[in-house]
This record gives structure tokens, C-alpha cells and sequence, in this order.
């Protein structure tokens, strides 16, 4: 083979390379693209993941969806449910985390709403993996809707409510949350630990060699927030480094007390504590 016929068929071999990479990057409208919606719902993030097909002047209910069968709610892979905290599906308390949505559509009776931890299509859809159902009346004259929707709506504090529009049919699930108690629990938690800035403080001045007037007055603050046997026994010491006996003793029986039963407390500071309260301090 000559020189120019190995350059031409080279060439040739470029163009149809750059042809096929072209033809792989092709992108095209998908029938039932893609679709995710999200919502906040008090100290909650929800999200619901979904493949939205377009009715096209079909027959959707009773043929596209057949009746009395499980469906998967979408298109594609089954749809996703996620909630970030525990909450309550039509009633039925749900720990945290993502699970597949599963309709079972009927003509005249309620549609069956399950919540599972099976991803698997709806053809292997196992129902012992249900992890809460609900019987959804539905709306069959709503506002005409081409592809199909998943929203929540009716969003409050302490709960939403999960909507599936298709044609003109609209289905709604209940999704309650503990909002109150996981604010009064935050709140705890932040209130709980406003000792720690002041006793942080102190023990920095201490170790370091620092102002020990002002390590005393900050410990006595942590103390009158939240009394603990740590920063008792910090009272304790600045009170012996300041050569005041008898409030170090003091300090040293009240972290004593307050420490028994805490693991850190029993395995690195009872001994010398109890040698403080007897008295027989380094």
C-alpha cells in the first residue's frame, strides 16, 4: 500500500472516529425526564426524586396505569421519598431516610400509597417491605395536568402534604412532623451547653498562668449556668493555686458528688479528686 492511500484511509479513520464521539455525545428529550422537588417543613428537608411522563393524548387511568396493580408512580426507576428527621406517613410513624413510593391506583375505591424499602421495579415489587400505607381518595377532576407531577403543598410547621397530579387525577398523602419537639430539643441542647465558653476560659487562664481573679469569676459563671463536677474541680484548683484551702476542698467534694457514675470522671480524675478532698494534695 502506497504512502497516500495509508494517509487517506488515516484520514478517513479520523473522520469516522470524530463521527462516532459526535454521535455519543448526542442529546436527545427524554420521554419521561427527570424531576425532583423539594421542600423544608420546619427543621425538615424532604425531597421527592421522579421521572415524569407526558400524557400525549393517552388513556392514563385503567391503561397506561392499569387499575388494581402496583405502579411505580412515575416512570423509569420507582420514586423516591426522602425525609431527613423522623416523621409520620399518612399516619404511620417512619424513621428517617429515602424509600420508594408504589401507587396501587383503583377505579372506585381508594388508592393504596405505600411507602418501601424495596427499590426494585414495580414487577418485583415486594409488599413485606412496606414500611407504612395509606388509602388515598382521589380527586378525579382536577385541573388538567400533561406530565406528571409530585409538589407538596399545604406546607406548615409541623407538616405538609405530598400531591400527585397526573391527567386529572390528583392524590394526596398526609406527612406529619414532631417539629416542636425537635425544637425544644435543639434548644436543650444549645442552652444545655452555654457553661463551656466561661469554663473554657477559665482553664485556658489557669493552665496558662494567667489572671486567676479572672479565671475564678469566669468559672463561677460556668458553675451558676450548669454546676458539673468539671468545672467544680477546675474551682478547686485556681481556688488551691490561690492558696485558699478550705473553698478548694469545698469545690473538690462537690465535683466528688456530681461525678459518680461518669465514665470519664471514674477513669482519669476520681483519684486525684478524692486525694483533694482528703486533703493530700500535689
Amino acid at each position: 500500500m502506497g504512502p497516500v492511500r495509508k494517509l487517506h484511509l488515516a484520514g478517513l479513520l479520523v473522520i469516522l472516529t470524530a463521527g462516532a464521539a459526535h454521535a455519543q455525545a448526542l442529546e436527545l428529550p427524554q420521554a419521561s425526564p427527570k424531576a425532583r422537588t423539594e421542600q423544608r417543613v420546619g427543621l425538615t428537608d424532604l425531597a421527592i426524586d421522579y421521572s415524569s411522563p407526558a400524557v400525549k393524548k393517552r388513556v392514563i387511568w385503567g391503561d397506561v396505569v392499569p387499575y388494581d396493580k402496583t405502579w411505580r408512580a412515575g416512570a423509569n426507576a420507582p420514586t423516591r421519598l426522602t425525609v431527613s428527621t423522623d416523621f409520620k406517613f399518612g399516619g404511620t410513624q417512619v424513621k428517617a431516610g429515602s424509600y420508594a413510593l408504589f401507587v396501587m391506583p383503583a377505579r372506585t375505591a381508594g388508592w393504596i400509597v405505600a411507602l418501601s424499602t424495596d427499590f426494585t421495579n414495580q414487577l418485583d415489587y415486594d409488599p413485606k417491605k412496606d414500611v407504612a400505607r395509606y388509602t388515598a381518595r382521589p380527586v378525579w377532576q382536577a385541573a388538567p395536568r400533561e406530565r406528571l407531577l409530585w409538589y407538596f403543598t399545604d406546607t406548615r410547621d409541623d407538616g405538609t402534604s405530598l400531591d400527585l397530579e397526573w391527567e386529572r387525577v390528583r392524590v394526596r398523602i398526609p406527612i406529619e412532623l414532631d417539629t416542636a419537639a425537635m425544637a425544644t430539643a435543639a434548644i436543650d441542647r444549645a442552652t444545655g451547653e452555654v457553661w463551656r465558653p466561661h469554663f473554657q476560659s477559665a482553664n485556658y487562664l489557669y493552665e496558662s498562668g494567667g489572671d486567676l481573679a479572672k479565671a475564678l469569676a469566669l468559672v463561677d459563671r460556668s458553675i451558676a449556668l450548669n454546676a458539673n463536677w468539671r468545672n467544680e474541680w477546675l474551682r478547686a484548683r485556681i481556688q488551691h493555686k490561690k492558696g485558699d484551702k478550705a473553698e478548694a476542698t469545698a469545690s473538690a467534694t462537690r465535683a466528688q458528688t456530681l461525678g459518680k457514675g461518669d465514665k470519664l470522671f471514674d477513669q482519669f480524675f476520681k483519684d486525684d479528686v478524692a486525694k483533694a478532698v482528703a486533703g493530700t494534695w500535689k
